[in-house]
């Protein structure tokens, strides 16, 4: 996904369960998602938020 701070930046989060670190993409009956743990950027633009129900909820 595309930074939502507006860097620019392509995010990838892992969604494998045996890798480290690991995100867990949860599918809503809407056909929304939402993603846990939190995704911290400690680079660049340093965003930090979570992914919920397809609407980023930024960690102040």
């Amino acid at each position: 996904m595309r930074c939502p701070e507006g860097c620019g930046r392509t995010l990838s989060m892992n969604l494998l369960p045996g890798a480290h670190p690991c995100w867990t993409l949860q599918e809503h009956p809407d056909g929304t998602g939402s993603l846990t743990p939190s995704v911290w950027r400690k680079e660049g633009c340093g965003c930090h938020f979570f992914l919920r129900r397809g609407k980023i909820e930024w960690v102040s």
